[in-house]
């Protein structure tokens, strides 16, 4: 019984430690070797108090697309010192009657609405839409790899900050996945049952090709 409960808690001081650093911070350093774990650490003596600030959430995402909709991105990629600490930021600015549109990162999403009205949800693996109105102050949480979306149904343009359970989230838009790539009309025809026509049209509208 004894050695089950010691097997026990260091399984569970194991896992509550998976997500922790052997050091302070490790600042990415995007010139040297990384992997599916982060970035390599920039050397020690050449890290200063600006790295930790980060001023690029402060200017609205360009709004004039066909979604109007634009985005402001706080991940390790233009944040270094993010790398390791398993936390991101962006920005979502949408116009008036715009969109993010439908869309999946590899963890979960947390929206917080600081201008606007939006509409926030996700479908989950049974094709259950969840959806509510949100407003200037609310929350709004989406689980990890599922479909989601937002749309702006207020009277202004609405702004969206959201973080997320990684340095890098990642990010993969259905029309992006669809439409931006080279895979033939005839196959994106047969496993959407959209029209010839209408597939060409989104082809060259989001610059792909076939």
């Amino acid at each position: 019984m004894i050695l089950r409960i010691l097997v026990v808690f260091s399984l569970v001081i194991s896992s509550s430690y998976a997500n922790t650093i052997a050091f302070d911070y490790c600042v990415a350093d995007p010139t040297l070797p990384h992997g599916p774990t982060g970035y390599s650490c920039k050397d020690t003596t050449k890290v200063t108090a600006h790295d930790f600030a980060y001023s690029g959430l402060r200017k609205p995402g360009n709004t004039s697309n066909v979604f109007k909709f634009g985005a402001s991105a706080g991940f390790v990629d233009q944040f270094p010192a993010l790398n390791g600490l398993g936390i991101s930021m962006v920005r979502a600015d949408m116009g008036v009657g715009g969109a993010v549109p439908i869309h999946t990162h590899r963890v979960a999403e947390l929206l917080i609405v600081v201008e606007g009205t939006i509409i926030a949800g996700f479908i989950n693996t049974n094709n259950t839409a969840f959806y509510k109105t949100i407003e200037k102050g609310d929350l709004f949480i989406i689980p990890p790899m599922l479909e989601h979306f937002q749309v702006n149904v207020g009277k202004i343009p609405s702004v969206v900050y959201a973080s997320f359970a990684s340095p890098n989230p990642g990010i993969q838009a259905v029309t992006g996945a669809l439409f931006q790539n080279d895979l033939p009309s005839e196959i994106v025809q047969k496993i959407t049952l959209l029209d010839r026509a209408q597939i060409k049209k989104l082809k060259r509208m989001f610059g792909g090709t076939n």
